[in-house]
């Protein structure tokens, strides 16, 4: 027990999304006899969906912070700051491993101003899933995001991003850590995920008839979802039905969006527990994101055998081969999302191509075992 790395995980919120699903995925398959491990989160999110609920079921310490929230406010950001610090010097782990940018930031801070002689030999990981300079924020926004990354990446040690095109962009930009800056995918294990059968996804969903175009995701501006409601909304006139499985912040507007136009076809049931066990429903899964990290629910439709029609950001392009293991489109096109919807609800045998090649890039190139070693090697490198 004694031998065992200490690693303190920090995420800004216990809502999941991308940052929260790899933090799940990458403990509970760590060999906890090699690991004493802590997760802390702040307040938004954290409910019987949260990442802090889950993780107390499955027995790990957890930490919930009251002062740590995704939104700018310089008051509640420096009580945040006192209260990682003092969470850190009290838990005095080997890895502080920080996920998201709030986190992130304030975290590598909070480390910095802890005296040596509490964290003798303690590393800062950063693992970011996506700039959020690139989110589509005023320009006032993005530059103080990239101003505090580029600061404060010399209090941390190792930067992981999970796009290549990511990692370069951080080099371009100058945000150097003390290290070294390195890409690592995100991975499942698509024989341990349990999809359920079309049809009880179907019933689930309340949807019995036509062809079913979902996706999942927080509803935030950087997921583009009024795109995909523009697509529904060109093809309102065939047997053609929607489901955005999610919640948040853009809900009021994209309700509005859809009551607009009438569109009876786009069906928004909220958050939904284990949504991936839904994704055998869909005819076609689409992404119309503005930017991204590396999605989890773009590889997790590939491995249901899902065909995927995502735009061509983050690590999208390094996951999808256009043609052959999904389709790639421009931002804000709903016209090309609506034509491959076509396409696909029409040509049976294409979509059995696309998903037969999507399953084995997931198997061969985007597995579990791969991501988990990956950071382990990270975890015990000097």
């Amino acid at each position: 027990m004694e031998n065992r790395k200490k690693i303190l995980f920090l995420v800004t919120q216990s809502e999941f999304g991308g940052a929260q699903r790899f933090i799940y995925r990458l403990i509970t398959n760590l060999d906890l006899s090699k690991y004493d491990i802590s997760v802390a989160a702040g307040p938004e999110g954290n409910d019987a969906n949260g990442l802090l609920f889950n993780l107390e079921k499955q027995g790990f310490n957890r930490f919930s912070l009251k002062f740590l929230k995704r939104a700018i406010n310089p008051i509640i950001d420096f009580l945040a700051l006192v209260e990682i610090h003092n969470l850190i010097k009290k838990e005095r782990p080997d890895i502080i491993f920080l996920c998201s940018t709030k986190a992130g930031i304030l975290g590598s801070l909070a480390a910095v101003l802890i005296p040596k002689s509490y964290l003798p030999n303690s590393k800062v990981i950063y693992r970011i899933g996506g700039w959020t300079f690139n989110d589509p924020w005023p320009k006032w926004k993005k530059n103080l995001y990239l101003w505090l990354e580029k600061k404060t990446a010399k209090f941390k040690d190792i930067i992981v991003n999970n796009a290549k095109s990511d990692a370069r962009q951080a080099k371009e930009l100058g945000i150097i850590p003390r290290k070294q800056i390195l890409t690592i995918y995100n991975g499942v294990d698509a024989k341990d995920l349990k999809f359920l059968p079309e049809e009880k996804a179907r019933e689930f969903l309340k949807i019995k008839s036509g062809f079913l175009v979902g996706t999942v995701a927080n509803f935030y501006p950087a997921k583009g979802l009024e795109y995909l409601i523009e697509a529904a909304n060109l093809l309102k006139d065939r047997d053609i039905r929607f489901v955005i499985i999610g919640d948040g912040q853009e809900r009021k507007r994209l309700d509005k969006l859809s009551k607009k136009w009438g569109l009876e076809s786009v069906f928004m049931p909220g958050a939904v527990p284990e949504s991936y066990r839904y994704l055998k429903a869909f005819g076609a899964f689409v992404s119309p994101s503005l930017k991204e990290g590396f999605p989890w629910t773009i590889i997790e439709a590939m491995a249901a055998e899902v065909p995927v029609i995502a735009t061509r950001v983050g690590a999208i392009p390094e996951i999808i081969e256009d043609g052959k293991t999904g389709f790639l489109v421009d931002v804000r096109n709903p016209q090309q999302i609506a034509k491959l919807i076509i396409s696909l609800s029409e040509d049976k045998n294409l979509s059995e191509k696309i998903t037969r090649a999507a399953k084995e890039s997931v198997v061969k190139n985007f597995n579990t075992k791969q991501m988990l070693k990956k950071y382990e090697d990270l975890f015990f490198i000097d």
